[in-house]
């Protein structure tokens, strides 16, 4: 069942939560529908070159997402690289940590169960202020499905949602055969006082091998796996696919405009 919201005094929510809470999706929407979350201020856009430590950045995305509430801040979405690592969310089970000491794992307060971050998966830390676009925490992540949904269409690849399944996902499934589906992308977000932070990983080129350490958001289902851009036979860049990430992020939430951020170590 998706994990519901947890109120706090004044309304304002904290949130955990992952994406089989957007049931009822429809990827066709009228116009004034489909742009309830755009916003003509540009959301600021950053770019990390080097592997960034887990930790710095989740502390980074929680200093950022008070500044942004409090008005000290633009909203930011900031595409980066983690070293290997295994994170468990808000309905990680010990059981789907099947290699513990393969990587380094941590405990996250972002909704879902354990994945994966490693070099060749763009991850996108999304920190957007609902307040000032729509109170609406299901419609925020059917657009986030959407954003990666329309990111994949420009490399000619179908990416499905399925109910009751996290994240973002191709039908590989032959003619006459059982079926095959593999997971590209995840979706873990959390959200306080309608800020967002968490968000978006994108396989692009990593090492599948290393999704063997854990049961990817708990899916263990016969014909159901891990895929990337390249192993679909797309042998994107990691700038190509921030591209197309940026390319499809602004019809649905706005324009950018690049900053610069500090390096972390």
């Amino acid at each position: 069942m998706p994990r519901r919201n947890k109120v706090k005094a004044g309304g304002l929510p904290i949130v955990s939560l992952e994406a089989p809470y957007a049931r009822g999706y429809a990827p066709f929407m009228d116009t004034q529908s489909e742009h309830r979350n755009w916003l003509e201020t540009p959301v600021q856009l950053a770019v990390s070159n080097k592997p960034v430590d887990y930790e710095a950045a989740v502390a980074f995305m929680e200093a950022r997402a008070a500044a942004v509430h409090a008005g000290d801040a633009e909203e930011l979405v900031w595409f980066l690289e983690h070293p290997p690592l295994y994170t468990g969310g808000t309905s990680a089970r010990v059981e789907d940590l099947l290699m513990p000491d393969r990587f380094p794992v941590y405990k996250t307060r972002r909704g879902g169960e354990f994945t994966y971050h490693g070099p060749g998966q763009r991850v996108a830390y999304v920190m957007l202020d609902l307040g000032r676009r729509t109170k609406d925490v299901r419609r925020y992540v059917q657009d986030l499905e959407r954003w990666i949904i329309s990111a994949l269409d420009k490399f000619n690849l179908t990416g499905e949602i399925r109910d009751g399944r996290v994240g973002v996902w191709v039908d590989r499934t032959k003619p006459a055969a059982a079926r095959h589906e593999d997971k590209i992308a995840a979706i873990g977000v959390r959200i306080r006082r309608w800020v967002t932070f968490h968000g978006i990983a994108l396989n692009v080129e990593p090492d599948l091998s290393h999704f063997d350490g854990i049961t990817p958001c708990g899916i263990s289902e016969q014909g159901l796996g891990v895929t990337s851009l390249v192993d679909l036979g797309r042998p994107v860049t990691m700038e190509e696919a921030d591209a197309a990430l940026q390319s499809a992020f602004e019809p649905i939430f706005g324009p950018v405009t690049r900053i610069d951020l500090p390096d972390f170590r």
